[in-house]
């Protein structure tokens, strides 16, 4: 069984944390830097992304994370976790930072404001269909060759990935942990195996 952190700093935690354990992993919420401890791979929710990376840098799980990253934790991160796993936050403050684990560059609410927030369903390779919802998503606006694309949506203004991953690191635009559909976080549970 794979043991598998949520950084429960904000966010879409006991979401997260309902879709893993239903897939049957042994779940961790990650509030201190020991937390970090032997897991698996770690999932970093959606939530407002500037919030986030000052708990990350408050509770002292920065460094620590940081270590992991480059060391080959697998991470899982959703919206605002795709931000803080991006090289670049094109739009950001300028105190803004990001884990750079992920070579993209990246548009906060790129897809709209809260009011602009929507559902639609998405590709995923290998998956098939999957709903998407959409809630102030950042919008990957550049990538690297070496980036696997798995998922992209047209919103009206060209294809971009929605879902992407290098070797253990993942990042996803939408929100798949506030839907019934298991499938997203299976793909990544099944990649620590």
């Amino acid at each position: 069984m794979a043991r598998v952190g949520v950084l429960a700093l904000q966010g879409d935690v006991r979401e997260h944390v309902a879709m893993l354990e239903s897939l049957g992993a042994d779940v961790v919420a990650v509030r201190r830097p020991h937390d970090l401890d032997a897991l698996d791979g770690l999932v970093v929710p959606g939530g407002e992304s500037t919030t986030i990376a000052h708990l990350l840098t408050t509770s002292g799980i920065r460094p620590v994370l940081g270590d992991l990253l480059r060391d080959g934790l697998a991470v899982f991160g959703t919206c605002a976790g795709l931000i803080l796993l991006s090289s670049e936050i094109l739009d950001g403050r300028s105190d803004q930072w990001c884990f750079a684990a992920l070579p993209v560059s990246v548009r906060r609410n790129g897809y709209g404001r809260q009011i602009a927030s929507f559902e639609t369903t998405v590709e995923v390779t290998g998956v098939g269909a999957v709903p998407g919802v959409f809630i102030r998503a950042p919008k990957i606006e550049t990538w690297s060759d070496e980036v696997t694309v798995l998922a992209m949506h047209d919103h009206g203004d060209g294809e971009h990935p929605v879902l992407v991953r290098l070797g253990p690191v993942w990042g996803c635009s939408f929100h798949p942990e506030l839907t019934n559909d298991q499938r997203v976080h299976r793909l990544f549970v099944e990649s620590l195996a």
